[in-house]
């Protein structure tokens, strides 16, 4: 069985906020996130990490382009260099891009559905709902002291 995942990550893939914005952001994600069903709380994980991860969209990965020539770039490639960070996280997002060869960095990458890379997230299980409005992700954002944005997993 397949479960949703709405994760919250600072949109400087390095930038972690301090604990008590944390809290206040956790209480906004309980207002904003309806009971799942079975009338359950969704669970919500916290997480800071020593080195960047991706947070990737899972199996709503449609595509991915090429900044740089605007071809696409294969997913498989995208599968296999996640494989090789999943146990030690990423030092650069500096790459060499396989369509092009030209350089650049894996968070511009343009994802079709949203990815991204961060030190920080917070994550939603199963919510019932899809996505969070613009004005949440600023609430949310003021709430942390940094801008957001929002990544949606089919995992």
């Amino acid at each position: 069985m397949s479960e949703d995942v709405l994760s919250i990550i600072p949109s400087d893939p390095r930038w972690q906020p301090d604990p008590d914005a944390v809290d206040r952001a956790i209480a906004l994600v309980e207002e904003l996130t309806p009971e799942v069903a079975d009338g359950l709380d969704a669970e919500i994980d916290v997480t800071w990490h020593d080195v960047l991860i991706a947070v990737d969209c899972g199996g709503n990965l449609e595509r991915i382009g090429c900044p740089l020539c605007q071809a696409d770039i294969d997913t498989e490639w995208w599968g296999d260099l996640l494989e090789a960070h999943c146990d030690d996280g990423f030092t650069t997002l500096a790459i060499e891009v396989p369509c092009c060869g030209g350089s650049t960095t894996l968070d511009v990458l343009d994802y079709d559905w949203p990815c991204g890379f961060a030190r920080f997230e917070i994550a939603i299980w199963n919510p019932e709902r899809l996505w969070f409005s613009e004005d949440e992700l600023r609430a949310l954002a003021d709430r942390l002291g940094h801008p957001v944005k929002q990544i949606r997993a089919r995992i």
